[in-house]
Formats: C-alpha cells, sequence, structure tokens
C-alpha cells in the first residue's frame, strides 16, 4: 500500500493511501480531496487533476508528455517545476511517501 498526503489550499493535510497501478488523480479521488475535480476523469483532456508536487519529488517522477505540457498551460498559476497532472501520474511502490498540494482553484 501506497502512502500520499495530499494539502489543501489552506494547509489541510490530507493522508491517504492507494494500490500501486492506480493513478494519483483517482488516489485523491478515492480520499474526498477537495480540489480535485477531475473533469475529464483522467483522459488527459482538462486540466482539473492540476497539483503541485512537493518537496524532491518532482525530479522522480516521469517526464511530462507532450499533452500533459499543452494542458499545464491552462492551469491555474502553473509553476514549471512543481506541476502536474495527477491523472497522469501512475502510482507505484517507488512513490510511497510522495505529498502533492492542490491548488486555490484549479483552471
Amino acid at each position: 500500500m501506497i502512502t500520499l498526503t495530499f494539502i489543501a489550499p489552506d494547509g489541510t493535510e490530507i493522508p491517504a493511501t492507494a494500490n500501486s497501478g492506480v493513478s494519483l488523480m483517482e488516489a485523491a479521488r478515492a480520499a474526498n480531496v477537495p480540489g480535485i475535480l477531475a473533469e475529464c476523469g483522467g483522459a488527459c483532456s482538462c486540466s482539473t487533476c492540476h497539483v503541485y508536487i512537493e518537496g524532491d519529488w518532482p525530479a522522480k517522477l516521469p517526464a511530462i508528455g507532450e499533452d500533459e505540457a499543452d494542458l499545464l498551460d491552462f492551469a491555474f498559476e502553473p509553476d514549471a517545476q512543481r506541476s502536474r497532472l495527477s491523472c497522469q501520474i501512475m502510482l507505484s511502490d517507488a512513490l510511497d511517501g510522495l505529498r502533492a498540494r492542490v491548488p486555490s482553484q484549479q483552471g
């Protein structure tokens, strides 16, 4: 089981767990994380599952694909170093402990 922490815009930490092979977006929805709208359901066709990856975790994630990069242009206040679409991050044991901050609004 992978442990995760989502951080709400007000700083509230929301602990979550997930199995390997599910997306970070699916883990957020299962944990009822507010602010993860995921309007496209994980099809990488909107930017409403945008998160900021905390700490040194961005360097441990797979590279951003072209579709994700294009959609991040529509995200609220994207950060070139930390912004990701949570639907594009597939969880594995290597991501145990990942921390993701939810923006104050979605794009």
